[in-house]
């Protein structure tokens, strides 16, 4: 409800001024456009990149969406900063994990292709790693900086361990280190890393060549590779998603300050 009146979503309309879904032939593009918080994804940005997916699947004329960013930004990962001016009045928070996107994307039907044009970080990387193929630009680094924001992605211990090994995920996860889009490639979070003005390019090439294939023996396949990825613990990621730990760490990053549980010791004097 907005202002009394029932409001439903027409058409190719995701929900958000900040998400574009561009049809170009047969191909869908969903086109992630915030600039001035650098891509950082809403709640409802998060719905609408769930959306698209399904408006692809659900259309007999489209047979694969492709996912990118704009300007040397894929996606940062959530909105940490309270703003959202995109927000759906009257409706409850999206911010739990049922209108994320992540598993629309592992279980479509149809291929879902990242074209990672810049920095790809929490939710967006997983967007990218769950995506049939992600292609990025040589300049993309990649992070899981979760754990320095108080936040217990249960879908990072899931996806990651099975993606690059337990070891690996451990470094990345416990450390939130930045890594490289050529380590990216050696791990396995990327299959492919051109150079950055070719990832739009190479990214319609690979849907193009994916939809050459059968559907569904295509379909058995994905579904068959996929379930190599553990299950997502949904409830404790409910369960701590307002925790006392993950509020003081998304104030800290609004603030620009380090949390209150990092040692003094530690301290750099800035956002972690």
């Amino acid at each position: 409800m907005m202002g009394g009146e029932t409001v439903g979503l027409e058409g190719d309309d995701l929900g958000t001024p900040y998400l574009r879904f561009e049809r170009r032939r047969s191909l869908a593009w969903c086109v992630i456009d915030r600039p001035d918080s650098r891509n950082a994804l809403t709640s409802a940005m998060y719905f609408g990149v769930r959306r698209a997916v399904d408006l692809v699947n659900r259309d007999p004329d489209l047979a694969a969406l492709i996912i990118t960013g704009t300007g040397d930004v894929f996606v940062p990962g959530g909105e940490l900063r309270g703003r959202e001016p995109d927000r759906w009045l009257d409706f409850p928070d999206l911010l739990g994990i049922d209108s994320t996107p992540f598993e629309a994307i592992r279980r479509s039907p149809k291929p879902v292709i990242s074209a990672v044009n810049g920095l790809a970080q929490g939710g967006g990387l997983l967007i990218a790693m769950l995506s049939d193929v992600a292609v990025a630009g040589r300049s993309v680094t990649v992070r899981a900086p979760e754990l320095l924001r108080g936040i217990a992605d249960t879908g990072y211990a899931a996806y990651l361990p099975a993606q690059i090994g337990i070891a690996r995920a451990r470094d990345m996860l416990l450390t939130g280190r930045v890594v490289t889009a050529d380590e990216a490639e050696r791990w396995g979070i990327f299959t492919r890393v051109v150079p950055d003005e070719e990832v739009l390019a190479q990214a319609e090439e690979i849907a193009v060549q994916i939809c050459r294939t059968a559907p569904q023996a295509r379909l058995q396949l994905k579904r068959i590779i996929n379930d190599n990825y553990d299950r997502v613990d949904r409830m404790t990621f409910d369960a701590l998603l307002y925790s006392d730990e993950m509020t003081e760490g998304t104030r800290a990053f609004a603030e620009k300050r380090e949390p209150a549980w990092v040692p003094p010791e530690f301290r750099t004097g800035g956002r972690l």
